[in-house]
């Protein structure tokens, strides 16, 4: 371990202030290399980079009404049945166990919101849980 410590000794690590605007005023920088390299916007990406796309990604996300909710329940367990690929992975992956749940999930939500939905919501729930159940048993039976 002590030798671990003395082989980083000579080792720190620079901070870079890469804001665009001053924190004091608030106006615009005049940056050194304003055709910065490649390879420091890169950095710059990595290092702030997964914050920006979250906060990206929420400004860009439709917003959320129930139907959109089940949809996007109901896109799972298309997923957990191996129907559509996985976003992360890109494969066509299958659980079924999981599947099941998400079609319960739904099931319960159809069942806990009866009598407060609009027709169209309804019918939605309806058409999302019958053709949940029917690839679901046909899912069981092909694999």
């Amino acid at each position: 371990m002590a030798g671990e410590e003395e082989k980083g000794e000579g080792r720190g690590f620079k901070v870079e202030d890469r804001r665009r605007f001053s924190p004091e005023t608030g106006e615009p920088r005049e940056t050194a290399g304003k055709g910065g390299s490649s390879e420091s916007v890169s950095e710059g990406a990595q290092s702030g980079g997964p914050e920006e796309n979250q906060r990206a990604s929420r400004q860009e996300l439709p917003e959320i009404d129930f139907s959109t909710f089940v949809i996007s329940l109901s896109t799972q367990a298309l997923m957990h049945l191996g129907e559509i690929p996985n976003p992360l992975t890109g494969k066509v992956e299958s659980d079924f166990a999981v599947a099941k749940q998400m079609i319960d999930i739904i099931g319960l939500l159809r069942q806990k919101t009866r009598g407060n939905l609009d027709p169209r919501e309804e019918k939605l729930m309806d058409d999302v849980l019958y053709d949940l159940r029917m690839r679901y048993v046909g899912s069981l039976k092909k694999g």
